[in-house]
């Protein structure tokens, strides 16, 4: 059976169902004001029985139910849900500004070339229009709200049209009587019988080009389902900007009474507080969007049918599959998302627990956004165990190997799925482990190239130095410890240990004095105190610091915190500093992933990277 039809319908027709109410706009569909020369334009092309595109339409009742609003200036009142017969997919553009020039009394809202927004008439100069079709540009014109049209800076009136007689005297038709000028022909008769010869012969040329116009229509059956309307739209919506998932939703959980935009942003006026105000008070989750809060809830939703489906027995393509992929979130009821709305919250702030306990400060620090995702989700389904050492350690595990074996950038829909139901099965007792644990691999040559801060493995290994309980070299206290006040007070950031300066004059290239293998975390202070000198001064001068007070016992403990080689660092041997601080890192990233890194030869750097600080 065919899922869509196409026929031809008459403008008028096509208008009148607009303003009754018979057509509407799905609530997704944002509102659109097109610019006036556009306007015109189509005004242009209708007239000169030109095609201006066909309009895509969607039968409504079926499937795809989406809560619809009548399109711009058609009262409240008419847009009545029983009415509606038909949602616009595609041509809202060219409906909404038809449907106000041509059907109603009040301006028409659009804006100038410079965006600046306007109220403008439209009009016909029926003797420019007489001259012959080519004319039709100059003949269309737009006025302000007060229909007349100035010059010299305002001050010369150069025409007038604020009055039915004034459009007679100048002989300018309104173009929204166009469809029916039934009153004004009477009055143009008893202004000026001598004018009604010509205003038939625009009438024959122009009107009834309007009148007479049809336009292609392509309908959707209501048989669609919804997730193929919604891929149609954005398929046909290629002149707008692209709808999220979360705005798909939002117009379809509203038939069933439910405000996602509220839910989801909070409503003061109602007294709601909404997900992401309440996530956001953990600095680690402010960036989360809603998009992937509907992520994890399919995630949970599709988990919890996939775990019913087992324990029923079922086997093969009968067992639903753990998914995020989007058709699975446009189809999340609106009963599964009630469900799984505040354990997928709480999931989320335990997840940034976690993340906090892993010495993670900011989102800045979080190599991956999506791995948070799966994270939550997990920790929605564990609850307080993921506390438990065994079951600790088994997250932390998983989630290190995503980080430092680089696995969620880019498409990562089917390994976040896979991810957890392999994870939570290892957390139960299976002996499997999740793919991401056997597919990392950290290839150590990796520690030389690595140059950039957008990296994923660039960020991790910072955030595992901390982890491993660097101190700072002028406050003395271990980073991991502090606080978020503490932490932004302090001004810590990643900095070079060999410092640029003392590197440039040394003739050590970019290439590898920008390597993360000479940079560590440490606050503004000490970093203002390194400024270039060479590692042998520095050390001194912080270690005699009033605040500091060390001897070298002292400092060479905290550069042990660090994985820093002090006897290395104090003679000034780059060098040897780098290889040595190789080895090291390379043994806290094998205790990270729990697996071993191939053994490098340690003068093997590679000063090829396509990554630069």
């Amino acid at each position: 059976m065919s899922t869509f039809d196409s026929t031809k319908t008459s403008l008028a027709t096509l208008l009148n169902d607009i303003v009754v109410g018979k057509i509407q706009l799905p609530d997704f569909q944002r509102g659109w004001v097109w610019d006036d020369e556009h306007i015109r334009s189509l005004l242009v092309s209708i007239a000169r029985a030109f095609p201006v595109g066909a309009i895509m339409l969607l039968e409504a009742g079926g499937d795809a139910k989406f809560k619809a609003r009548p399109i711009e200036g058609v009262e409240l009142t008419k847009a009545i849900l029983s009415k509606l017969e038909k949602l616009i997919l595609d041509g809202q553009q060219r409906l909404t500004s038809l449907t106000q020039v041509l059907m109603f009394t009040q301006p028409v809202q659009t804006r100038d070339y410079k965006k600046k927004l306007l109220h403008r008439y439209y009009y016909i100069d029926i003797e420019t229009a007489l001259l012959g079709k080519e004319h039709y540009e100059s003949a269309i014109i737009s006025v302000d709200t007060d229909r007349t049209v100035r010059e010299n800076f305002g001050r010369d009136l150069k025409l007038d049209l604020s009055t039915p007689e004034k459009e007679y005297e100048n002989f300018y038709f309104p173009c929204n009587q166009l469809l029916n000028s039934d009153e004004w022909e009477e009055g143009l008769l008893a202004y000026d019988v001598t004018k009604f010869g010509r205003y038939a012969q625009f009438r024959k040329q122009v009107v009834n080009e309007f009148r007479n116009y049809n336009i292609p229509i392509i309908e959707l059956s209501k048989e669609n389902k919804k997730e193929a309307v919604c891929l149609v739209f954005e398929k046909v919506n290629t002149g707008g900007v692209s709808l999220s998932v979360f705005e798909l939703m939002t117009a379809t959980y509203a038939i069933d009474n439910v405000n996602l935009r509220d839910e989801w942003f909070g409503n003061a006026h109602e007294g709601i507080e909404g997900t992401q105000p309440h996530l956001r008070k953990q600095s680690l989750l402010r960036e989360v969007q809603p998009t992937e809060f509907l992520q994890g809830l399919t995630l949970l939703h599709t988990w919890d049918k996939r775990r019913e489906d087992l324990k029923a027995g079922k086997t093969g393509k009968q067992i639903t599959g753990v998914t995020a992929k989007r058709e699975a979130v446009l189809s999340l009821t609106v009963d599964a998302y009630q469900k799984w709305k505040q354990p997928l919250t709480e999931g989320y702030w335990k997840a940034a627990k976690f993340l906090r306990q892993e010495s993670f400060f900011s989102t800045n620090d979080l190599p991956y956004r999506t791995q948070l995702v799966p994270l939550a989700v997990v920790m929605a389904f564990l609850g307080d165990r993921w506390l438990e050492p065994k079951i600790y350690d088994k997250i932390a595990r998983w989630f290190w190997c995503g980080i430092l074996g680089e696995l969620y950038g880019g498409a990562v829909e089917t390994r976040i799925a896979l991810d957890i139901q392999e994870l939570i099965d290892w957390i139960e007792g299976g002996k499997e482990e999740p793919s991401t644990v056997i597919d990392a691999n950290f290839q150590p040559t990796r520690l030389g190239t690595l140059r950039s801060r957008n990296s994923a493995a660039y960020k991790g290994i910072n955030v595992l130095v901390q982890r491993e309980g660097a101190q700072d070299f002028f406050w003395k206290v271990a980073i991991r410890d502090l606080d978020e006040t503490d932490w932004e007070e302090r001004k810590l950031d990643i900095h070079h240990i060999f410092p640029r300066n003392w590197c440039d004059k040394n003739d050590i290239p970019p290439s590898r004095y920008n390597s993360i293998l000479n940079k560590t975390p440490i606050s503004f202070k000490a970093n203002r105190m390194i400024g270039g000198k060479a590692p042998s001064e520095y050390l001194v001068q912080l270690q005699k610091h009033d605040s500091v007070q060390l001897d070298d016992a002292g400092m060479n403990a905290i550069l042990a915190t660090h994985q820093i080689d002090a006897i290395k660092l104090r003679q000034d041997d780059f060098e040897g500093f780098m290889a040595s601080r190789q080895r090291m890192i390379l043994g806290k990233i094998e205790a990270a992933m729990g697996k071993p890194v191939l053994a490098v030869d340690d003068s093997v750097f590679s000063d090829v990277t396509d990554e630069e600080e």
